[in-house]
């Protein structure tokens, strides 16, 4: 009977300590979840936003009464959009702007990351200062000597400004593009290197065919992150693009909503007093560049998000 009552005993604590973990369990996982649903509704706010706006008629963006869902679905909206911002010239130059750049970053701070991960050299500590430095300068402070430099090369209104810096291990976001290389080839192993020089295989060799391929992870990086910052950036193509011919999504789509705000408020000079709650408005078209300018890089990142998430893991991983 002891023996008996010393195992329930023991059944009642395991089973109270079972329930107790249990409950922080559910209590972890619902703080958890509630957690990302609120993160996740700050980003998808915006986007959910544009979408219903940008289906909506004139007459539902003024109506005080609609807030998520027109009276009646529209389209009418983007092939406006379209026409207003040039739209396939506008995602041609993005294109070319971007992918180009984000193509040229990859092999040339791979490169030069490479170099300064697994070398010593006379001047390291110094090329390596400069690249931190370059990464610590915002772009705005040499914007003057760069355009003069880019104007006597005859490069102004051109797409060579993002190109030719992007090839030489620059540009947008380079130097920190540079440094995630850096980290990467520094966790690899060395192991790697002494067997490819005993195969009898050069530095250059090593690198091209060994390490450059092993470095999938941070490419993958590197190339969303430049992919992204270089379409949305509206700086450097507002200093070097002058003629609309060139012009970029984003800068179509400023200038689009400059001269729509101007048209609104003529409008709503020439409306009646009497017309309370209709002033004029050209927020859904508007919000339908927003989704149209956005849109190529959202369908970007559904393509290769598993990836991507997989490559932010694995770039961490230290070696020997």
């Amino acid at each position: 009977m002891v023996m008996d009552r010393h195992l329930v005993d023991k059944a009642e604590v395991f089973l109270k300590y079972k329930l107790a973990k249990r409950g922080k369990s559910i209590i972890g996982g619902t703080l958890y979840y509630m957690t990302l649903l609120s993160l996740s509704f700050v980003f998808l706010y915006p986007l959910m936003y544009m979408l219903s706006k940008s289906m909506m008629q004139t007459w539902d963006v003024a109506d005080a009464t609609v807030r998520w869902l027109p009276k009646q679905l529209s389209f009418e909206n983007y092939r406006v959009a379209l026409d207003a911002i040039n739209y396939w010239q506008g995602l041609t130059n993005s294109t070319i702007i971007s992918l180009g750049s984000a193509i040229l970053q990859i092999i040339s701070c791979a490169f030069v990351g490479y170099g300064l991960a697994r070398y010593r050299f006379p001047g390291y500590g110094l090329l390596l200062a400069l690249v931190v430095f370059t990464f610590l300068v915002p772009p705005q402070t040499i914007v003057v000597p760069l355009y003069l430099f880019f104007s006597d090369l005859g490069w102004i209104d051109t797409h060579w400004p993002f190109i030719v810096p992007s090839m030489l291990a620059h540009g947008l976001k380079g130097s920190l593009f540079v440094l995630i290389f850096i980290q990467f080839f520094r966790g690899l192993p060395s192991v790697l290197e002494e067997a490819a020089r005993i195969d009898g295989a050069g530095p250059f060799m090593t690198y091209w065919r060994i390490m450059f391929p092993l470095a999938k992870p941070s490419m993958l990086v590197v190339f969303l992150f430049s992919v992204v910052w270089h379409w949305n950036d509206m700086f450097e193509p507002n200093t070097y693009l002058m003629v609309p011919t060139f012009y970029n999504l984003t800068q179509r789509m400023a200038l689009f909503f400059g001269n729509a705000n101007m048209s609104a408020q003529q409008m709503s000079q020439m409306v009646s007093s009497d017309a309370i709650g209709m002033a004029p408005t050209m927020l859904n078209q508007m919000m339908a560049a927003l989704v149209l300018t956005v849109l190529p890089v959202l369908i970007l990142y559904l393509f290769i998000q598993k990836y991507f998430v997989e490559s932010v893991e694995r770039s961490g991983i230290a070696g020997e």
